[in-house]
């Protein structure tokens, strides 16, 4: 699926008169994925030089592409500053990477909690890309009352 053909999905939605945050059809997921230990080695900002010759992770370009051609959204998000996103560009290209968007800035450290009014899944990478498998897990959650 193309960037424009990304955007169709993503219509105005309007419900009982105002505009809302669109939502995906059934089954299309949005991938945001980083790039340094995830789909490459880790190199560091402080390292820029690295960036262009690091190496992908076959298994993360093969399945990465696979969600991409599956219909999926693929967006790298990342702690790359902006003056990197050139030679991020050029590598993710380079490597044949298939993507619609790239998001400079992704605060550093790890240890993210993300809050959303959308659904979030997260999964943390730790050394292969496959296809996601379900899991039960213990997660945190905002305390809504309905277990009282």
């Amino acid at each position: 699926m193309k960037r424009e053909d990304a955007d169709k999905l993503l219509h105005e939605k309007v419900e009982a008169g105002e505009k809302v945050s669109p939502i995906l059809p059934e089954g299309v997921k949005n991938y945001l994925i980083d790039i340094d230990g995830t789909i490459t080695d880790d190199v560091p900002n402080e390292e820029p030089e690295r960036m262009a010759t690091c190496e992908p992770y076959p298994d993360a370009l093969a399945t990465c592409n696979k969600w991409y051609d599956e219909g999926h959204l693929i967006c790298y998000f990342t702690s790359r500053t902006e003056e990197h996103r050139e030679v991020t560009e050029k590598w993710l290209n380079k490597h044949g990477f298939k993507f619609h968007s790239l998001l400079m800035g992704k605060p550093r450290g790890g240890n993210y909690h993300w809050i959303d009014n959308h659904l979030v899944k997260a999964t943390r990478y730790k050394g292969k890309f496959t296809d996601l498998v379900d899991k039960n897990v213990t997660i945190q959650v905002f305390d809504d009352g309905q277990d009282d």
